[in-house]
């Protein structure tokens, strides 16, 4: 575990000297709970609200819920998102009473200018496996994929290398951005995401850890 009291300077050799540590291939070989994580914040307080659900595999049934409320120290700087996120992930973390197989996060993985999104850099941390699940991208170039649930296409770094998925989740909706954190596969990050759609574009999750961490951070008013 290093700092996380880091300049932006710093912040950024951390995740070039971590990223090299990550392992994309495999997954879990019983996967029985996959958790989702998610974050929101009040900048006029410099509050940080976390929520992390876990979730019975594959059956997606909430098997707990753990919230955590802190303040936020390090800026928002594009790319170095974990610096800012990750000290209230990992608090909320220790708070689970189980311990998931799977952990999937609203952001990314090594679909990364430096390989090191906020999937990878948990994942490396608590040794879990981990994938990014973004709604957006925020790096790489990609091919459209076709307009059918389960369609996807590559998405690569500007040497041509594969850095993610580009999924459609449901029938002519927008794609999200599937990529490995730690310990997972590209198809395998894929094939678990896929596995925790139900009916909406967003995975199961990621979509109720978002539902939950706005109304925790309401009921904190």
């Amino acid at each position: 575990m290093h700092s996380w009291n880091l300049s932006v300077k710093d912040a950024i050799q951390i995740q070039k000297e971590l990223a090299p540590k990550l392992i994309c291939k495999g997954k879990p070989d019983n996967i029985r709970l996959v958790a989702g994580s998610d974050l929101s914040y009040k900048k006029e307080e410099n509050l940080g609200f976390c929520v992390i659900v876990n979730f019975r595999f594959p059956e997606l049934e909430v098997v707990e819920m753990v919230f955590l409320t802190m303040e936020v120290t390090f800026p928002y700087v594009p790319g170095l998102l974990s610096f800012r996120e990750g000290p209230i992930v990992l608090k909320a973390f220790e708070k689970l009473q189980n311990r998931p197989n799977v952990i999937l996060f609203d952001g990314q993985g090594v679909a990364h200018p430096r390989k090191f999104g906020i999937a990878s850099h948990i994942g490396l941390l608590l040794n879990i496996p981990s994938i990014g699940c973004a709604k957006s991208r925020l790096y790489g170039e990609y091919k459209e994929p076709g307009i059918e649930k389960g369609s996807s296409e590559i998405l690569v770094d500007r040497s041509g290398e594969q850095i993610g998925s580009v999924l459609r989740t449901r029938n002519n909706v927008k794609p999200i951005f599937v990529s490995p954190g730690h310990l997972v596969g590209f198809d395998e990050s894929v094939e678990i995401v896929m596995q925790c759609v139900t009916k909406y574009r967003i995975p199961e999750p990621t979509r109720i850890a978002d539902m939950e961490v706005e109304r925790y951070k309401k009921e904190h008013n």
